[in-house]
């Protein structure tokens, strides 16, 4: 059975840095692209960043390129997310995800594509 947790949330101030990190167990993930998504209270689960197996491909939100960056150790079956110069609109509850299924970059963006869930690590960003 697949899990997928999270460390590394917690509260900063604005213009800070925070390090997530997910640890995937119940099998070997090289082959399968594995993102970052946040829900922010009162909003929808937004797409933060994805990566691909073997790590070459990444991808971002909007909201955060150029302060976030997506990686991968598959020798620990980790994936990171560095986030860097942080906003109090970065505050959200930041979940790990991981697909198992063959998917395109294009489908990258969209939850139902992605079919393992961490349990979420929250991130507060003050001001």
């Amino acid at each position: 059975q697949v899990q997928l947790v999270e460390t590394g949330g917690g509260s900063v101030q604005t213009g800070g840095s925070l390090r997530l990190s997910c640890a995937a167990s119940g099998g070997t993930f090289s082959a399968y692209p594995m993102g970052w998504f946040r829900r922010a209270p009162g909003k929808e689960r937004e797409f933060v960043a994805a990566i691909t197996g073997n790590g070459v491909g990444t991808y971002y939100g909007d909201s955060v390129k150029g302060r976030f960056t997506i990686s991968r150790d598959n020798a620990k079956n980790t994936v990171y997310l560095q986030m860097t110069t942080l906003k109090p609109e970065d505050t959200a509850v930041y979940y790990c995800a991981l697909a198992m299924t063959p998917i395109g970059s294009a489908w990258y963006t969209v939850k139902s594509s992605w079919t393992d869930w961490g349990q979420g690590t929250q991130v507060t960003v003050s001001s």
